[in-house]
């Protein structure tokens, strides 16, 4: 299988990268699934049913999220309509929406996709280790699923460094998202797991983390709140990473990151 995983998707600059390039993408890549986090995909802030709609319609499998969840309030009463938008797994007990999905493909073959939160520095949620080791008792990879695909959305590089060595061997693809940069650690581990520690954003590099500079800059030397913060509007870069499984075991053949248009060095996978 070939799985194509974007970052974060921040405001309408990285919105309409991902809606223009990635119908192209598929072709060129002969992708199998597409899973995007877009958590800040709404001016920067949440996700709206109306840009989810948008971006599945347009060659997108699956949506996951994180802290802003539920910046857009209008998701909660969509979001348990729609299984193709998944909240973090370890979101209390009787929260809205589903923490996995199991995406069927045209041929039959069935990937599971999971969004957990990390706890360090970010709200806290329950235990995600103890949460995906209780999903994994009902999805074995190579047997009842073709792929497992992780979107730890956690601050701490420490904790998705732990997270993916206790899922290895058991997820075909680890990879974290938040921080809004892309990592240069993308590799597969001992038991055959493809990690990357941050996948990086699709939005405006030339910001602050997809948000405009001046407004982000006072808000650090005045220490007072200021205007809301803004997504940049220049031209955006996709960041993510592309994972070839093998579909007997699940485990990762290939991985390669994936970084197109705007400022950052470019790189399409060769495979």
């Amino acid at each position: 299988m070939r799985l194509l995983f974007l970052g974060d998707i921040v405001g309408r600059s990285g919105r309409d990268a991902v809606l223009s390039r990635l119908p192209d993408l598929r072709t060129q890549l002969a992708l199998d699934l597409v899973v995007v986090n877009a958590e800040n995909a709404s001016h920067g802030f949440g996700l709206s049913p109306a840009i989810a709609t948008s971006l599945l319609q347009n060659g997108v499998d699956v949506l996951t999220l994180g802290n802003h969840a539920w910046d857009r309030r209008d998701l909660i009463g969509h979001i348990d309509g729609e299984p193709r938008i998944i909240r973090p797994l370890n979101y209390p007990p009787g929260t809205p929406g589903q923490g996995s999905v199991v995406a069927e493909l045209a041929d039959g073959r069935k990937a599971l996709v999971v969004n957990v939160m990390g706890r360090l520095f970010m709200d806290p949620l329950d235990d995600p280790f103890r949460c995906m080791n209780e999903l994994l008792t009902k999805h074995r990879l190579g047997v009842t699923v073709q792929a497992v695909v992780v979107d730890v959305h956690a601050e701490a590089t420490s904790e998705k460094w732990a997270l993916a060595h206790m899922l290895d061997g058991r997820a075909s693809l680890v990879v974290g998202t938040h921080t809004h940069t892309p990592t240069a650690d993308h590799r597969i581990l001992a038991a055959g797991t493809a990690f990357q520690t941050d996948a990086g954003m699709c939005g405006d590099y030339d910001s602050v983390i997809g948000m405009g500079k001046e407004a982000a800059i006072t808000r650090f030397v005045r220490k007072l709140p200021g205007e809301r913060l803004q997504p940049a509007e220049g031209e955006a870069t996709i960041c993510g990473i592309m994972v070839e499984t093998d579909d007997r075991t699940g485990l990762a053949r290939r991985v390669a990151p994936l970084r197109q248009g705007g400022l950052l060095a470019q790189t399409l996978p060769d495979f």
